[in-house]
């Protein structure tokens, strides 16, 4: 701790060096054309790569030429989103998350072999190496989960004899069983934290072979391992909707970035978990969570529509909340008028919240929901559309699951490692560069004295 203190006051001292240094102004971006977090002014992205995994939609072009707003669209291997979810989760169905899974590593929905066969080796892939939770997972718990899931990704490398093969069937093998164990990494990583930091009860829940992943999720999680029909549904489309979003999002640009260098796939991952877990990223759920605590406590009747207007307001000035003048939830880097995977949830949303009996926190979120865009467009220059994202209600869902929040993050990477394995096989097979984007030197020569 000595030793830390010092390094840290040295740390601090150095600080305005790399301030001073470091800083490079917006009028020299503008003036060499180059656009920050590669997206223009209007939000458009930087063509770097070519996908057939999925699309996004969020613009249509008009008989002149230009670029109009339009309902947000998302398509997995050529299907809409909505059609996947509507043929293949809900009402009583399951395997959901499993079926779009195949769709997305293989290019086609499954027949009824295809399925089954797919199913069973899923099943057989959750399982890890003899000792590996006690010896990996409760070594050094902690309330970072996503931490604690890329060390075991990384170590499970250790139990592979073949990690840094490059043959496409190793890769594939390799994918397929973290899809099948980042729910049991998951699980097990917060029952270590909740055990050892948090003095509760530890239960260490095996999967089961017949179940879903949402299934097996919510049992691994709870004490008695029961959940309703509905839970099981909900979460699994959850997963369905979070498991891919084009070959742009930061973790799934990793993905490709790291795969081309030829790293092995458990670097890859690992790599794609610590892009993911940055709160510009894969956190925004929580950060929902913490804003509507906030306007509960600031706002005491939920149909008041005046009351929640302003203090809407007053957030987007920064004066209230956390100051930063945003409304979470609300927008999108991609989409302008509608976010399709905010719009499919929001059914299953709503049933989830009646069986559950917090119909009347829904109808807060319907009213932000409704009145958000309008104070975000009446103070802010705004260059497309605004409405809500998955984001909005994905934690509200978890809660009304009992999901702990160390957990929310956790949840999309145990969803999106499907996008970011398909990702990572169609780059194998696509290309044979490493990824390599150019920087411009704005440095100044200098002479030493």
């Amino acid at each position: 701790m000595t030793y830390h203190k010092t390094i840290m006051e040295y740390a601090e001292k150095q600080v305005p060096e790399c301030v001073s240094h470091d800083t490079i102004s917006d009028e020299l971006f503008a003036k060499y054309g180059v656009n920050r977090g590669l997206r223009d002014i209007n939000g458009k992205g930087v063509l770097t790569g070519l996908t057939n995994i999925s699309k996004i939609v969020s613009f249509k072009e008009t008989k002149d030429g230009k670029r109009q707003p339009c309902e947000g669209e998302l398509w997995y291997r050529g299907y809409n989103v909505r059609d996947l979810v509507g043929t293949l989760a809900g009402q009583g169905k399951r395997f959901g998350f499993e079926k779009t899974a195949y769709l997305l590593l293989f290019g086609e929905l499954p027949d009824e072999e295809q399925q089954m066969d797919f199913f069973k080796h899923l099943a057989k892939s959750r399982s890890l190496p003899t000792n590996f939770t006690r010896d990996v997972i409760m070594k050094a718990p902690g309330s970072d989960i996503m931490s604690s899931m890329t060390r075991s990704i990384l170590t499970l490398a250790s139990y592979d004899p073949e990690a840094l093969s490059s043959s496409l069937a190793d890769n594939l093998r390799q994918c397929i069983m973290l899809i099948a164990t980042f729910p049991m990494l998951a699980a097990y990583g917060y029952h270590a934290y909740n055990h050892y930091e948090n003095n509760a009860s530890m239960y260490i829940h095996r999967p089961m072979p017949r179940k879903s992943t949402a299934e097996n999720l919510l049992r691994m999680l709870r004490p008695d391992g029961n959940y309703t029909p509905t839970e099981a549904e909900v979460l699994d489309v959850a997963l369905m909707l979070h498991m891919e979003h084009g070959g742009g999002n930061n973790s799934t640009f990793t993905t490709r970035v790291v795969t081309s260098s030829g790293a092995d796939t458990y670097a890859t991952m690992a790599a794609a978990m610590s892009s993911l877990k940055g709160p510009r990223h894969g956190g925004a759920n929580i950060k929902v969570m913490e804003m509507m605590d906030d306007i509960r406590d600031h706002v005491q009747n939920y149909e008041d529509e005046d009351a929640i207007r302003k203090y809407l307001t007053r957030m987007v000035r920064g004066k209230a909340f956390d100051g930063k003048g945003l409304i979470y939830g609300m927008g999108h880097a991609v989409y302008s008028v509608s976010d399709p995977r905010e719009q499919v949830f929001k059914s299953f949303v709503t049933r989830l919240a009646e069986e559950k009996g917090r119909c009347d926190e829904l109808m807060l979120y319907n009213n932000i929901e409704k009145i958000a865009p309008e104070v975000i467009a009446a103070e802010r220059k705004i260059y497309k559309g605004v409405s809500p994202n998955v984001d909005f209600y994905s934690g509200f869902v978890y809660s009304m699951l009992g999901i702990p929040v160390e957990l929310y993050t956790p949840l999309f990477a145990i969803a999106r490692i499907v996008g970011w394995s398909a990702h990572r096989i169609e780059e194998l097979v696509g290309n044979s560069k490493i990824i390599r984007p150019a920087y411009m030197s704005i440095m100044k020569e200098r002479k030493l004295k």
